[in-house]
């Protein structure tokens, strides 16, 4: 049976409090595995408004405004109201998705900085938000976490040896095609990337306020016929979501029609040896539809080196 595993972003203090018990309720009535990945340090939202013109630093849609991606209240956190604080707050609700049996995974600590801050960062830097992010995860459900999950599938080469060095099992930090480890500028990292292969919703939309019944037939078009190595699908939890669900229990309804098991990202994992994986470049460019620029999947290493000879 193909697979789609279903990665469920939650990046920030109302995607927590009012996105998550929603979705974790749908999933559990179409018997859907999924893997969800908790910023859990403070929400900072309202610093957007200080680079509005950046969009490629909010990790937004091309079509989609600071409002939509945000929501109006929280463009005041951080600024004019307090950040709230996710990992705190929110605690008791992140505990139920873990007893509701969904996988959990680490989504960093403030993710609009991490945004904003990584392609320059330097290694004290990203470390240092890696480990608070880490500290709050096991103070939360007293175990580490096993899946990294990048914010905006964005990083940069400590962040990337970060995961092999904190001992994570696997990480979703790219767009790809299919599992591999990620080589940079020929360093091996030892930690395989299960990248988000299909696109998300918000770039598939080509207006504002785009109709939701067109958006599920593209995307459902895509998965029509299974790949060799099944799907990752992203869902970043936002200020809409809770009035998108007929369009998500669409979805999830037509992939089960095509035969596709919906599943977590560490049931992806489960089936696959390290050292048999395809190593493959990661280069930094752009996705059609998003802002901004993003790790994907490269060539193979050495494949020009070996078509060569």
């Amino acid at each position: 049976m193909p697979r789609i595993a279903l990665k469920i972003e939650v990046p920030s203090y109302r995607a927590a409090c009012a996105g998550v018990p929603v979705l974790t309720d749908l999933l559990r009535r179409h018997r859907a595995g999924a893997s969800f990945v908790f910023a859990l340090g403070p929400d900072r939202s309202g610093r957007a408004l200080g680079h509005a013109w950046q969009p490629q630093l909010h990790g937004r849609a091309t079509h989609t405004s600071l409002a939509a991606h945000f929501g109006l209240r929280p463009l005041l956190y951080g600024t004019l109201l307090p950040a709230p604080h996710i990992g705190r707050r929110c605690a008791d609700i992140l505990r139920r998705v873990r007893d509701a049996g969904f996988e959990l995974g680490l989504h960093g600590w403030d993710t609009l900085r991490w945004l904003a801050e990584v392609d320059k960062a330097d290694a004290a830097w990203s470390e240092t938000q890696l480990k608070r992010a880490m500290a709050a995860f096991e103070e939360i459900f007293s175990t580490p976490p096993l899946l990294h999950a990048a914010p905006g599938w964005r990083g940069n080469p400590h962040s990337l040896r970060l995961t092999q060095r904190c001992n994570f099992a696997y990480a979703s930090d790219t767009r790809g095609r299919h599992p591999f480890v990620p080589v940079w500028h020929g360093e091996i990292v030892r930690c395989p990337q299960i990248p988000t292969t299909l696109p998300t919703l918000d770039e598939l939309a080509e207006v504002a306020n785009p109709d939701p019944h067109a958006l599920c037939e593209q995307l459902l078009a895509l998965t029509a016929t299974p790949p060799v190595t099944d799907h990752v699908f992203t869902l970043r939890i936002e200020p809409g979501t809770t009035q998108r669900v007929e369009l998500i229990e669409a979805l999830l309804t037509g992939w089960r029609e095509q035969g596709h098991e919906l599943t977590s990202i560490q049931a992806l994992a489960s089936g696959l040896a390290v050292d048999k994986l395809p190593r493959h470049e990661i280069v930094v460019g752009k996705v059609a539809g998003r802002h901004g620029t993003l790790l994907l999947q490269g060539n193979e290493f050495l494949s020009d080196w070996r078509q060569a000879t």
